[in-house]
């Protein structure tokens, strides 16, 4: 006997909707005694908000995919064997800028000589204001200070964590409230980075050398490259260090690790001040998103300069999707989604 069309496509449907991967419980654990708060999803650890004074700065550090691969590089937290040890201030996932008010907050480490320190700003945890694990919900509060401890600015940090069996989601809301009267000049050193593990690199060729905003010097080695397949694409169809100061929705970083596709997507929200952001990705293994990058990535940009007086506030808004072997086509629709 024949099945009408309609039931045909309703069997269909059904079928197709069975495969949809459950979104998974989000359960946070606060460390006090170690500064952090553990992050798991279905049962699994995917990553940690850490806090410690060590730091110039908060992060998501480790991060893991949904089957427990770590996507982000070790040093200086826990170095790990044949990974690079540049750029000390590269943990995790961060959210600061290089140029605010004339300081560098981007760059800021435990790198940086005694005689130098006021040149850079901190950024200073203050609270956990909020954990609402049904809606994978963490908020945080931190105060940006300049070495003498003077508040530029008060930060309010929202996270939203989710994942299913497949993939992993952070989504960030960063708002920035001027305490002072607070300047904000374009510069290559922002906005939402991350440094990746050794497999999501692109294979070196020859030394390098790159210049943080104070022009210090960093020489970044040629090192072995078993093992390391990272490719970065934009959604214009760039590849590699073409993504580097170009303008885009979303940017994918994709590489082999233990025999596992996985697709990192840094993701800009069409609200946030300057969109499509400015890609401030290198193949040494730095994957950021700058929203005020302006003529330091182009030249024929407009520039970009933001002046907040007491008071007033600046918002933005970043997702990173963590996902197997992920389409164009699938990155466009996410991007869609990221409201």
């Amino acid at each position: 006997m024949k099945l009408p069309r309609f039931i045909l496509f309703c069997t269909f449907c059904l079928a197709a909707f069975s495969f949809v991967s459950k979104p998974q419980k989000v359960v946070f654990k606060h460390d006090q005694a170690n500064q952090k708060v553990d992050v798991y999803v279905g049962g699994k650890f995917f990553t940690a908000f850490i806090y410690p004074n060590t730091l110039e700065k908060q992060s998501l550090y480790p991060i893991l995919t949904a089957s427990g691969k770590t996507i982000t590089r070790g040093y200086p937290m826990d170095p790990r064997p044949f990974e690079r040890t540049d750029h000390p201030h590269h943990v995790g996932l961060w959210f600061n800028f290089g140029d605010v008010n004339g300081l560098d907050f981007w760059n800021n480490s435990f790198a940086i000589k005694p005689e130098e320190k006021s040149k850079y700003g901190s950024v200073k945890f203050k609270k956990i204001v909020s954990q609402k694990a049904s809606r994978g919900e963490l908020v945080t509060s931190s105060d940006w200070v300049d070495q003498a401890g003077n508040v530029l600015m008060t930060e309010t940090a929202t996270y939203h964590f989710s994942g299913d069996s497949d993939s992993r989601t952070i989504q960030r809301q960063t708002r920035l409230t001027a305490v002072q009267k607070v300047v904000f000049k374009e510069n290559k050193e922002g906005l939402l980075g991350i440094r990746v593990d050794r497999a999501f690199e692109e294979p070196a060729t020859k030394p390098e050398k790159f210049l943080d905003a104070n022009g210090v010097e960093t020489l970044v080695p040629v090192m072995n490259n078993d093992g390391v397949n990272g490719v970065y694409r934009n959604a214009a169809g760039d590849k590699g260090a073409a993504v580097w100061g170009k303008r885009s929705p979303w940017v994918a970083l994709r590489a082999k690790k233990a025999d596992e596709v996985i697709t990192i997507v840094i993701m800009d929200h069409p609200q946030n001040p300057n969109y499509p952001a400015w890609s401030h990705a290198r193949g040494y293994g730095l994957f950021a998103s700058n929203n005020l990058g302006g003529r330091v990535f182009d030249p024929a940009a407009s520039e970009v300069r933001i002046e907040l007086q007491p008071g007033q506030f600046l918002q933005f808004k970043h997702q990173v999707t963590i996902g197997g072997d992920l389409s164009e086509s699938q990155i466009n629709q996410l991007a869609q989604s990221f409201k």
